[in-house]
């Protein structure tokens, strides 16, 4: 990533790091502090600089800390929040960006004039010059938590989980993950977007695990690629594209679609059947219901929707659909490559919490399902309590629900249902289970 014009270098690392203060001390997601550095910033250069700058320290937080501590004689205290941030920033420029050494050390200074903290000038002077003449040292010494860059109760829980593909799991969720896109079967088809994206200067693939994805290898904005307006494709990762099929619906179902914001299966389940079912997509949060609108408008679908609480009984009426599919809260701890940011807002004790709401809803959808009916119950986790023991439970509780196996090639093999796990197939990680109702 090319460093912008010296006359915006401040602005962008200023803006960087109140982002990064948003998400760490406030916890803010990175996705909205994205739109509040797009607004901030119109050039794309700038705003491409100052997203890699805080995607980069919300990945590595971690190892800049532990890097960080080698290289002060003391702790910073607490309430030094910016310098903190400040030298994360520095640290991982130094590490990752192809920013000259002496540029980041002079501009880490002179953003403490900025930050009205001209007392830290010679403290980030001296930590940044003591990581250039001992990085080898430090980086060697760094421990597993640093290492692998991630919450060490978070560690502890895959690794536990997967004993197998730990190591594998918290590699891959420090990758940037590729754009894969979506073709809308009713406006195009693969193969002919494909053309369009080479006649367009783009290269693209196929990913095999969904017959609707294409992986881009560069990222680019996605509004300026050809069909955008036109419907022609949505951004939705492969793994995300498994849930359409594994539903198995057909044209004239009744189809639920719980915790459905944004949208993106929702649109995958309506273009696979040809827009030909009665779709009805829940969520509980309004601004993201609005989310659902514009993308079903973009594609030109139609679908019902409604601001609901999945986990409230008096929401949903019973026996009324033949499909439902769950897409349940989580931990979202299979797409930390895509959003970095979870390592730092995600908390050990969030999970019993998700757990106990995963079962409401769960249990609130069952009711819906008409006899006969399938319901798949999908997470973007990779832990266990949220996906295969949370369905071995909800087995247990029904004696009408009986597992469907998936008969895939891909991911591991659970106890019940399927794990695709982070970097599998070019994917993200998701836990899908499909269960029927039988009389």
């Amino acid at each position: 990533m090319s460093q912008p014009d010296n006359n915006r270098q401040a602005a962008t690392r200023l803006i960087a790091l109140r982002a990064l203060m948003q998400v760490m001390f406030h916890g803010q997601s990175l996705s909205t502090v994205r739109e509040d550095v797009y607004t901030k910033l119109t050039e794309p250069r700038d705003r491409g600089f100052s997203m890699e700058l805080v995607q980069g320290v919300c990945r590595w937080r971690w190892k800049l800390d532990a890097i960080l501590l080698a290289c002060l004689n003391k702790p910073l205290r607490k309430k030094e929040k910016e310098i903190k941030l400040l030298l994360y920033l520095a640290l991982y420029e130094l590490l990752a960006m192809h920013t000259p050494d002496y540029a980041v050390v002079d501009e880490a200074v002179k953003l403490t004039r900025k930050l009205s903290k001209p007392w830290a000038k010679a403290l980030v002077n001296a930590v940044l010059r003591n990581f250039l003449r001992e990085s080898e040292s430090i980086l060697a010494s760094l421990d597993e938590t640093a290492g692998y860059s991630h919450p060490s109760w978070l560690i502890e829980r895959i690794r536990a989980d997967w004993p197998n593909h730990w190591q594998s799991v918290l590699q891959h969720n420090n990758e940037r993950a590729p754009l894969t896109l979506r073709v809308n079967r009713l406006r195009t088809t693969r193969q002919d977007y494909l053309t369009v994206l080479t006649e367009h200067g783009l290269t693209a693939s196929v990913n095999a695990l969904s017959d609707d994805a294409i992986t881009l290898t560069d990222n680019v904005d996605i509004t300026s690629l050809p069909g955008f307006s036109q419907g022609l494709f949505s951004v939705q990762d492969a793994g995300a594209q498994l849930a359409a099929p594994l539903l198995q619906c057909e044209q004239g179902m009744s189809v639920l679609d719980l915790c459905a914001a944004p949208g993106g299966k929702t649109c995958h389940v309506l273009e696979s059947t040809a827009n030909k079912i009665e779709m009805l997509a829940v969520d509980v949060d309004a601004t993201r219901v609005q989310r659902i609108e514009q993308n079903l408008q973009r594609l030109q679908l139609q679908a019902m929707v409604r601001v609901a609480d999945a986990a409230d009984a008096a929401s949903l009426a019973a026996d009324a659909f033949q499909r439902i599919l769950v897409d349940a809260p989580c931990s979202a701890t299979g797409v930390i490559r895509r959003h970095p940011d979870i390592k730092s807002l995600r908390q050990a004790d969030d999970i019993e919490t998700l757990v106990a709401l995963q079962a409401a809803i769960l249990n609130n959808a069952w009711r819906s399902l008409q006899l006969d009916g399938l319901l798949l119950y999908v997470t973007c986790s990779v832990l266990r309590d949220e996906n295969s023991l949370q369905m071995e439970r909800f087995l247990q509780q029904h004696s009408d629900a009986v597992e469907q196996p998936l008969a895939v090639d891909w991911g591991q093999a659970c106890s019940v249902g399927r794990q695709l796990l982070p970097g599998e197939q070019d994917a993200d990680g998701f836990y899908y289970c499909l269960v029927r109702k039988c009389g």
